[in-house]
């Protein structure tokens, strides 16, 4: 269950914080206005407050196996809502980040 709840967590806090920094760049980047920046800003802080629900107490570790979240689920997020393709290099890296993602967060610990 936990293994579940982790999972879960990281995917809402990558929502929020890829969906965020999207925001502020349609905001900032595509001159959509300062509403979209705002709307980026409250996002961006609702990812800070998702990780700390994660079961494992130990924050170095949280947020060193969410970066492997973060770059997987950014390339996930380009392909979704920005029709990027990414090319056998990208999902290799990303396949890597996730792989330590694994072995940072889910090994067994002695």
């Amino acid at each position: 269950m936990d293994v579940a709840r982790s999972i879960l967590l990281f995917a809402l806090a990558a929502l929020a914080e890829i969906g965020g920094a999207w925001l502020v760049w349609q905001g900032v980047r595509e001159h959509r206005g300062l509403l979209w920046i705002a709307a980026g800003i409250m996002a961006l802080g609702a990812y800070g407050f998702v990780a700390t629900f994660q079961p494992d107490p130990n924050f170095g570790r949280i947020l060193a196996a969410y970066g492997g979240i973060f770059v997987a689920g950014s390339l996930a997020w380009g392909m979704a809502v920005d029709g990027f393709r990414p090319d056998r290099w990208d999902l290799i890296g990303a396949g890597l980040c996730l792989l330590g993602v694994a072995v940072i967060m889910y090994a067994p610990r002695t």
